[in-house]
């Protein structure tokens, strides 16, 4: 049997079809608008380029802390506030601290943290570790140093899941004979 086949035909475009040029507007600028362009490109000439700095991030359990580290020197902030008043202790203050001050340059940078999740103990280590990571990166020679004294490292003790028929990750239920 042959197969009918149906031919679909395409509109044809003519030159009326087509619209015409269109002219173009004239804009006019007000003398308000050409005194707000120029002061933009003014501003953006004045600014200066952004700040250097180095960036890692360290983690201790569930903590996470992105550092940086600013070439210029600087306060200690973690998340917006001095590191003083965010670790309330002095060990805590020394743990977060220590990577600086291990290649005395406690002082010489301005150092911004983000510090996340766990405690407050796991933070500052986090600190710590993160610190050691942005170190390295400014200055690879400080490796062995801060590998020898353990920043470099990250600690991998976390707590262990909960299985299931137990009531923690390895507590088992009373067991009674009767």
């Amino acid at each position: 049997m042959p197969v009918a086949t149906k031919t679909i035909k395409k509109p044809k475009v003519t030159k009326k079809s087509v619209p015409a040029e269109i002219p173009e507007m004239e804009v006019k600028k007000l003398p308000e608008e050409d005194n707000l362009e120029k002061t933009e490109t003014d501003d953006l000439s004045k600014q200066s380029k952004p700040e250097r700095y180095f960036e890692a991030v360290g983690r201790r359990k569930t903590a996470v802390a992105r550092v940086r580290l600013f070439t210029k020197a600087g306060d200690f902030s973690v998340n917006g506030k001095p590191y003083g008043t965010y670790f309330p202790t002095v060990d805590l203050q020394k743990i977060s601290e220590e990577a600086l001050q291990k290649m005395k340059l406690f002082g010489r940078f301005k150092v911004s943290v983000k510090a996340s999740g766990g405690g407050i103990h796991a933070q500052a280590e986090a600190v710590r570790h993160g610190l050691a990571r942005c170190l390295i990166k400014f200055n690879p020679d400080f490796r062995k140093r801060l590998k020898r004294a353990g920043y470099l490292t990250r600690d991998p003790r976390m707590k262990e899941r909960k299985k299931f028929g137990l009531k923690k990750a390895r507590k088992a239920p009373q067991w009674a004979k009767r």
